[in-house]
């Protein structure tokens, strides 16, 4: 359970940090404007650079903050969390 909520809350914490900052660089070194890629009325190559930087930045904050979370969570409890392990064993199986 303590898994689940540390895991999860880093990764949502760091998923909006992540798209708060590439909102705030786009509009620095961007078109200077805010820009949603939803929008129609934006050019569709901005639309398709704002989301390909957005999604890698949400998905890299996302790892980091999990990785960190989970090592945190080794620390406390001596062993990765269960959910990692089962994981890790199902891998190792298929390489056997």
């Amino acid at each position: 359970m303590v898994w689940k909520v540390l895991g999860t809350g880093s990764a949502i914490v760091a998923g909006i940090v992540a798209n708060k900052i590439v909102a705030i660089v786009w509009s620095r070194f961007g078109s200077g404007q805010d820009i949603d890629p939803n929008n129609p009325d934006n050019p569709i190559g901005e639309a398709i650079a704002f989301a390909a930087l957005a999604g890698l930045a949400m998905g890299l904050a996302r790892t980091m903050a999990t990785r960190q979370a989970a090592s945190f969570y080794k620390k406390s409890s001596g062993h990765l969390p269960t959910e990692m392990q089962v994981a890790l064993k199902g891998e190792l199986d298929k390489v056997s």
